[in-house]
C-alpha cells in the first residue's frame, strides 16, 4: 500500500489521468481500493498524504515537537535516538506541530475520491489512524503504543492547541526548526538521507519560500537521483561512494596484482584522503545531539556529514593497506596525525558492553522499541550494536597497530578484547551472526568469523570460529555457491534464494571468511567448488551479473549495492588465488 499510494499520487501529481499509462494507473487504484483504501497507508505515507491535503492529520497518531523540550535525562528524548530515526522525525514533527496542508487543487480533490471506498467527508479518521495493510505490516503496535497514541491524541493534543499552552507548541516548533536548520548546515543540505532532506527542504519552504535554504534544498536534491537500468530512481542515500572505494581498495590488494592497477589505486587513494572528515560539526555537539566525526569517514561523500563507525574503521584499513605500497602505485600516503584522529574516533564509539553501532554510542534502552511508530521498519529507536561494525573496528584497529604500536597500544588492546567478547555474546546457536546491513547470515557470519580471526582467535582455539565455519559450510549449496534471500533479513530464518540458486555476492562472503579461518589446509574441496561458480559466472566482457538485491537496512527495507557484483568475486577469487592454490 504505502510504494502503491506515493506512486499513484507521484504519477497523478506529474500529470498523468486517472487512467491513463496504458491501464497501470487503473490497475494500482483498483488494488488500492481492493485493499481498503489509501487510510491503510502505513504511519509515513499518513504523513505524506496529509501534507499534500489528500488525508487528514487527524488521522495521524501524535507527533509532538514538544518531545524536543524534554530533559535530556529522559530516555524517550529525541536525542538519544538513533540518528536516522530522530532525523525523520524532527521534520515529521514540525509537520505535524505546524498542521501543514498544500494547496487544495483540483488534483487533489479528485485523488480524496479516487483513493477512498467511501466520500471523504464519512471517513472516519479516529479508526484510520492506526489502520494499516497487513502487506505493509513489519512490526505491528504492541497495546501499550496505541494506548499512548490515543492518549496524546485525546489529551494533550487539544490542550497544546489552547493557549496559554499553545505558546509551548510554538516553542516546540521554533526548537524543532533550528535543528532542522543545523542538520542542513551541517550537511551542505544533503542531510542523512532522502527521507528528512526532502521533508526538511519542505519545512524551510513553510518557514520562508524565497529562503536561501530552499534554493539550496533545491539544488542538491540531483545528489539523490540514480538512472538505473530500469529508469530513474532516487538512492536511499546520496550513495555508496566511500563504502564501495574502500572495499574494491581490499579486493583490487588481496588479488596480489595492485601494479596493474596503479592509475585506479591512486584515484581511490586520493578520494579516500579528500572524503576524511576534518573537523566536528558546528558548534556545542552536545546541544545537537551529535557525536564527534573528526577522523571519520561517511558511508558515501564527505559533504554528507556524517561520521560512520564501520565506514570510519574501513577508511582507515584501507589508507593503511595504500600506504604500504609503493608511491609509484598508490601515491602518497595519508598523514600519521589524520590516522590518529581516525583511531581516536573508533576508541570513543565503543560501547561498554564492547559492541560498536553504526553512528553514534546507544544512548537508550532496547524497550524503547514499543514506541516504534513505523509499522514498516523494525529495530529503528536506538542505534544498536553489530557484529559488522565491531568486527570493522576489530580490523581497523589492528591493521593500525601493525604499523603504528605506539600509539594508544593499551586503549586499542582493550577495545579489541571488549569488542571479541561482544561478538562471541552475538553469535546464534547454530553458528551463525544476523547481518544488520546486508542479506544476511552469510554475511554476518563473514564479518564474525573475520573479526575473531583478527583479533587473535583461530580455528584451533576458538569454538564461536569453529562453528561459524560449520554453519556456512551447512549452507553451500549442491551447484558450489551460496545463495541467501532477502527473506532471511524479514523473518531472521536462513532462507535460501527460490530453486536454490547460487549468489555471487554470498558466495564471495562465505569464501572469504572460510579462507581466513584456514579452510584450505582442512579441506579445500568446498573452495574449489565455490570458485568454479564465481569463474563460471563471470561474463565475457569482465563484468559479474547483477543477481538478487543483498543490500537491507531495519530488516524490511532492502537496497541496491550494484558494485557489489564486481567487488566480491573478485575479492574472493583473488585470495583464493594466494592463499589456495598458491600456498
Amino acid at each position: 500500500m504505502f510504494c502503491t499510494v506515493l506512486n499513484y499520487v507521484s504519477l497523478r501529481l506529474l500529470g498523468q489521468e486517472m487512467d491513463g499509462g496504458d491501464g497501470a494507473m487503473h490497475k494500482a487504484r483498483t488494488w488500492i481500493l481492493d485493499h481498503g483504501g489509501a487510510t491503510y497507508i502505513p504511519s509515513w505515507g499518513k504523513c505524506w498524504l496529509s501534507v499534500l491535503g489528500v488525508y487528514e492529520w487527524d488521522g495521524n497518531n501524535s507527533l509532538p515537537p514538544e518531545l524536543w523540550l524534554l530533559p535530556y535525562f529522559l530516555p524517550i528524548h529525541p536525542g538519544r535516538m538513533w540518528c536516522h530515526c530522530r532525523m525523520v522525525y524532527l521534520p515529521m514533527s514540525y509537520l505535524y506541530g505546524k498542521r501543514f496542508i498544500g494547496p487544495i487543487s483540483g488534483v487533489v480533490l479528485s485523488l480524496r475520491k479516487e483513493l477512498y471506498n467511501q466520500a471523504y467527508h464519512q471517513i472516519d479518521w479516529n479508526l484510520a489512524r492506526n489502520q494499516c495493510s497487513k502487506e505493509d505490516l513489519y512490526f505491528p503496535h504492541p497495546l501499550i503504543q496505541d494506548i499512548l497514541w490515543k492518549c496524546l491524541h485525546k489529551f494533550a493534543e487539544p490542550l497544546v492547541m489552547q493557549w496559554p499552552f499553545s505558546k509551548l507548541r510554538s516553542r516546540a516548533l521554533s526548537t524543532v526548526m533550528k535543528h532542522i536548520e543545523y542538520e542542513d548546515v551541517n550537511t551542505n543540505y544533503l542531510c542523512i538521507g532522502p527521507v528528512n532532506k526532502v521533508m526538511n527542504m519542505l519545512c524551510c519552504w513553510i518557514d520562508d519560500p524565497n529562503s536561501t535554504a530552499v534554493k539550496r534544498h533545491l539544488s542538491r536534491i540531483k545528489d539523490y537521483l540514480w538512472v538505473a537500468e530500469d529508469g530513474m530512481k532516487m538512492n536511499g542515500y546520496n550513495g555508496s561512494q566511500l563504502w564501495d572505494v574502500v572495499l574494491a581498495v581490499q579486493a583490487i590488494v588481496g588479488t596480489n596484482l595492485p601494479q596493474e592497477y596503479d592509475l585506479m589505486l591512486k584515484r581511490a587513494h586520493q578520494f579516500i584522503k579528500m572524503s576524511q572528515m576534518s573537523k566536528d560539526s558546528s558548534g556545542d555537539l552536545s546541544c545537537w545531539y551529535r557525536h564527534s566525526s573528526k577522523g571519520g569517514w561517511p558511508f558515501s561523500t564527505a559533504d554528507n556529514g556524517w561520521a560512520a563507525g564501520d565506514c570510519t574503521a574501513e577508511g582507515l584499513k584501507a589508507a593503511l593497506i595504500l600506504s604500504q605500497l609503493p608511491y609509484e602505485i598508490a601515491g602518497q600516503a595519508l598523514e600519521q596525525n589524520k590516522l590518529y584522529d581516525a583511531v581516536n574516533l573508533i576508541l570513543s564509539l565503543q560501547n561498554s558492553s564492547g559492541g560498536f553501532a553504526s553512528y553514534e554510542l546507544t544512548r537508550s534502552n532496547a524497550w524503547l522499541e514499543m514506541i516504534n511508530p513505523s509499522e514498516i521498519f523494525g529495530d529503528i529507536i536506538i542505534d544498536y550494536q553489530y557484529v559488522e561494525c565491531t568486527s570493522a573496528a576489530i580490523q581497523g584497529l589492528k591493521q593500525f597497530s601493525k604499523l603504528y604500536p605506539g600509539y594508544r597500544r593499551k586503549n586499542i588492546e582493550a577495545c579489541i578484547k571488549k569488542a571479541l567478547h561482544f561478538i562471541e555474546s552475538m553469535q546464534l546457536s547454530d553458528g551463525s551472526w544476523y547481518g544488520s546491513w546486508a542479506v544476511c547470515y552469510t554475511y554476518g557470519t563473514w564479518f564474525g568469523i573475520t573479526g575473531l580471526i583478527t583479533g587473535g582467535k583461530t580455528y584451533e582455539n576458538s569454538l564461536a570460529v569453529r562453528k561459524g565455519c560449520e554453519f556456512l559450510l551447512s549452507k553451500q549449496l549442491p551447484s558450489g555457491g551460496w545463495g541467501e534471500s532477502y527473506l532471511s533479513s524479514q523473518a531472521k530464518v536462513y532462507t535460501n534464494i527460490g530453486k536454490d540458486v547460487s549468489h555471487i555476492v554470498n558466495t564471495g562472503w562465505a569464501m572469504l571468511a572460510l579462507i581466513e579461518a584456514g579452510q584450505a589446509k582442512r579441506d579445500p574441496n568446498p573452495l574449489h567448488r565455490a570458485a568454479k561458480v564465481l569463474i563460471n559466472s563471470q561474463m565475457a566482457n569482465g563484468d559479474f551479473p547483477q543477481q538478487e538485491i543483498v543490500g537491507v537496512f531495519n530488516k524490511n527495507c532492502m537496497i541496491s549495492y550494484s558494485a557489489y557484483r564486481n567487488i566480491f568475486p573478485i575479492w574472493a577469487l583473488g585470495v583464493y588465488l594466494n592463499k589456495v592454490l598458491k600456498a
